[in-house]
């Protein structure tokens, strides 16, 4: 019989509980917002911003679903979407003819900016006006390592389709 892990103890549990709750009401404005100021999926939000820090403006589509932590074929959906409505360009990679390398366009920069505001209110009223300057810095800090340590896993993309999907 395998081992059981030990359970989460009280302080572990409401921890736990309360960073979910914490993201999903965040998610849950942040989602509202862009779809009001830009009519933009919570997803479509970070590939335009991800694409937008970019110094080329461009990145590979394997590249954005690892760093968006979005399934390959719900990201095709997403940037074909974002695509259609001028957002993006898609086009084979230069490099690797496999590859398709997502680019945001002027219109793209144009949505970006417009919903940026916003986006930030929301976030800086829900998730930092209760806590202080010193409140912040500690949860960079307690959040950083467990992001690391969770981004240290080999993202999905990077497993073989044959251990995913059985022998």
């Amino acid at each position: 019989m395998p081992d059981t892990p030990p359970a989460l103890d009280v302080l572990q549990l409401g921890a736990y509980f309360s960073l979910v709750e914490v993201s999903s009401l965040l998610r849950y404005e942040v989602e509202k917002q862009l779809r009001e100021a830009g009519d933009l999926s919570h997803v479509q939000f970070q590939v335009l911003a991800r694409l937008g820090d970019s110094p080329t403006g461009s990145s590979r589509m394997t590249d954005l679903a690892d760093s968006v932590v979005y399934s390959r074929s719900g990201l095709t959906y997403q940037v074909g979407a974002l695509e259609d409505a001028g957002l993006v360009l898609r086009s084979s990679s230069p490099d690797d003819e496999r590859s398709v390398v997502v680019t945001v366009t002027e219109a793209g920069r144009a949505v970006l900016e417009k919903v940026l505001p916003g986006h930030i209110e929301v976030v800086s009223s829900l998730l930092f006006e209760p806590l202080s300057p010193d409140d912040v810095n500690t949860l960079a800090n307690l959040l950083v390592p467990v992001r690391d340590h969770m981004r240290s896993i080999p993202p999905r993309s990077a497993a073989s389709r044959r251990r995913r999907n059985g022998p």
